[in-house]
């Protein structure tokens, strides 16, 4: 019931039993649930940490807390670990924009793959070492995926070498933006991937597009604003390192595929929270909606939904009432 707040199975079963039966003592929990009185003890530790629990040891008897004052506790204690996440992963994003950074502006028109990178011009270019490199690969293969809709024949090239990488038994972890859930051909194909083994999950924005193979080979694009333009492909093991902490912490905040997206502005995760932590750092409309993979239409409709929300009858009354909120 309460395992979704991050509670243990033990915890969750003895706070079910506690609330059918109030005023129990804790020996009557063990044995009605046949447990040690120390697995009990651990349970209810965890319960009254996290506010479930009125605390037992005054009078020897279990209470619940009122269910809506826990909920609400167990909700704010998820947010606030949501928060931390988010910050660890804009810490990320920063350390590999500014490695990124550095790279393009020393080998943008050289590579020298003794010196551990190598550069490809044009997408055409990156696709065909990316397919190169995939028969290589033994352990993993991980990507972030920006934009919304992609490229039908790009998909297929894909298709094609993930299918032999999958049969190698390779795992294979990619995350998409939330946007692919209405672009029907994207969606297919990580429907595709997620029937062969794959796993995929979605987030509202990615700092770029990333390809990460073994753990040993990192592909990030030389301009991360325009993909097409070309990649770098780095061998260093510091590089490889940053971009694979980049992607664990976006992995770890993504949502699975299959499950339904977060769309709350209360969720930091969610679409509309990150669409107005774009427009606050500067971004156009144009420039945030290619972010976030969606319409231009669908993103200004959203901004919509924000303003009638937040009570705000304009746009910069609208970033005033979300700072104020603590949205921004």
């Amino acid at each position: 019931m309460l395992t979704s707040f991050g509670l243990t199975e033990h915890a969750d079963q003895v706070y079910r039993f506690v609330l059918g039966q109030p005023g129990c003592p804790p020996s009557k929990a063990a044995a009605e649930l046949g447990r040690t009185q120390e697995e009990i003890a651990a349970a209810l530790e965890e319960l009254t940490r996290l506010g479930l629990l009125r605390s037992w040891w005054e009078d020897d008897l279990l209470h619940v807390v009122n269910p809506k004052a826990a909920l609400d506790s167990l909700l704010a204690f998820q947010q606030a670990e949501i928060a931390k996440r988010n910050q660890a992963l804009a810490r990320s994003q920063a350390a590999a924009e500014l490695l990124l950074a550095q790279y393009t502006a020393q080998y943008q028109d050289s590579g020298d793959e003794g010196l551990g990178f190598e550069v490809l011009h044009g997408a055409q270019a990156v696709r065909a070492r990316i397919a190169t490199l995939a028969a290589e690969q033994r352990v993993e293969v991980a990507s972030f995926m920006t934009g919304g809709a992609q490229n039908p024949h790009a998909l297929q090239e894909s298709r094609n070498a993930t299918g032999e990488v999958l049969a190698r038994n390779v795992k294979s972890r990619s995350v998409y933006l939330d946007a692919i859930r209405n672009a029907p051909g994207t969606l297919e194909h990580a429907q595709w991937l997620t029937e062969r083994g794959a796993e995929v999950r979605t987030v509202p924005v990615l700092p770029m597009q990333l390809w990460i193979s073994d753990r040993k080979l990192a592909m990030v694009p030389i301009d991360p604003a325009d993909s097409s333009a070309g990649a770098v492909l780095l061998r260093q093991p510091g590089a490889v390192a940053a971009f694979v902490a980049l992607f664990e912490a976006v992995w770890v905040t993504a949502v699975p595929f299959g499950e339904a997206p977060r769309r709350s502005i209360d969720d930091p995760g969610s679409q509309p929270r990150e669409l107005l932590r774009l427009l606050a750092q500067g971004y156009t409309d144009e420039a945030a909606a290619r972010r976030l993979g969606i319409s231009l239409r669908s993103e200004r409709r959203l901004i919509s939904e924000l303003m009638e929300r937040l009570d705000a009858q304009s746009r910069f009354q609208l970033g005033q009432r979300a700072a104020e909120q603590g949205y921004v």
